[in-house]
């Protein structure tokens, strides 16, 4: 006979966890799976705002490319809640440390505990205010060649500059099509060996802010100057400044900080997911600004084990300790019999 254990899948929250985790992308999703699996009480807030929402698939994730990403969610959803675990509609409002761990209230009032927190809540993308540019934006207004690079192949592309990283994007997106124009927009032209790689790989540098995006049966169909000048474009790339979103947890001391690359502030942590702040952990965008969705659902998961395994040695120092004072008496009493028969023994003359 197999034994088949039963598990009740319900969203109305309990008032203590295991784990909280913050956003139901592919990283809180997979840390949650992970996490559920190990039998643990773990429940998802996902505020419902995924970064990747205007896009109309997921690219570059192994048996699922081309998935949208709606569709992505769902079913990673229904494995959480397969395993027992819960993925609630709601927003964090603020965490704060309790003796035992911590209490994440919802902004709609409600409040829950948790032994350990899992923050999953990804980056906002902050964008040039371009008319017309963010209501293209995950259509043919992109930023990742390995996202979107497949689907603009052979179009005549533009490249926005807005930071440090706009000639090195330049240079990728030309690996799909060689027609591949920069616009310096308010950032200084290129100079130097910058100037010479873009001249070597035939990418055109055009001076002059842009004014606004030109839009035709709403599809792009060229980048306006501000002189007036219009240059045909097919996709336009730009690299957003992407900043943690995490305002929720100033109170636990987290605060985003610029990333090295220079293209926005994330969350800092070690290759587990481990932040400075004891019981707390990051995975996906929050942490690493450039993870696609495989390598966010990685770390997830890998956080989520990470997590187990720190309440594992927790529960076990636990346990030590009340088998210790549990067994003290016993050894006192032990001790104390063992004397009195000494004694006995040789008050018998034995």
């Amino acid at each position: 006979m197999v034994a088949v254990e039963v598990v009740d899948v319900t969203d109305e929250l309990k008032s203590d966890y295991d784990v909280v985790v913050a956003g139901g992308g592919a990283a809180g999703l997979s840390g949650a799976l992970m996490l559920a699996r190990a039998r643990r009480s773990v429940v998802v807030i996902d505020a419902g705002a995924p970064r990747n929402a205007p896009a109309s698939g997921v690219h570059g994730l192994l048996a699922r490319d081309g998935m949208p990403p709606a569709e992505l969610v769902e079913r990673g959803r229904a494995e959480v809640r397969g395993y027992g675990g819960q993925v609630v509609s709601g927003e964090i409002g603020a965490v704060t440390r309790e003796e035992a761990g911590f209490r994440v209230a919802l902004a709609d009032g409600r409040t829950i505990r948790a032994r350990r927190l899992l923050l999953a809540t990804g980056l906002v993308d902050e964008l040039p205010e371009i008319p017309g540019l963010r209501s293209r934006w995950g259509r043919d207004v992109l930023h990742c060649p390995y996202c979107h690079g497949w689907e603009v192949r052979d179009q005549a592309i533009g490249v926005l500059a807005s930071g440090p990283l706009s000639v090195h994007q330049a240079l990728l997106f030309r690996q799909w099509s060689d027609d591949v124009t920069l616009f310096c927009h308010t950032m200084p032209s290129p100079s130097g060996e910058e100037a010479e790689q873009l001249a070597a790989r035939g990418i055109r540098v055009v001076d002059g802010e842009v004014a606004s995006l030109e839009i035709v049966d709403d599809r792009l169909a060229g980048v306006r100057l501000n002189d007036g000048t219009v240059v045909k474009r097919e996709a336009l790339a730009v690299a957003p400044r992407m900043v943690a979103r995490i305002g929720f947890a100033e109170g636990l001391g987290l605060r985003p900080v610029e990333h090295p690359s220079g293209a926005g502030e994330h969350l800092p942590s070690d290759a587990t997911g481990r932040t400075d702040v004891p019981g707390v952990w990051v995975a996906g965008n929050v942490t690493d600004l450039t993870a696609q969705v495989g390598s966010a659902a990685a770390a997830g998961a890998n956080a989520g084990a990470q997590i187990n395994a720190d309440l594992i040695a927790e529960e076990t120092r636990e346990a030590v300790a009340a088998r210790t004072r549990g067994a003290a008496p016993f050894s006192a009493a032990s001790e104390s019999q063992v004397c009195e028969a000494v004694l006995g023994d040789r008050r018998h003359g034995l």
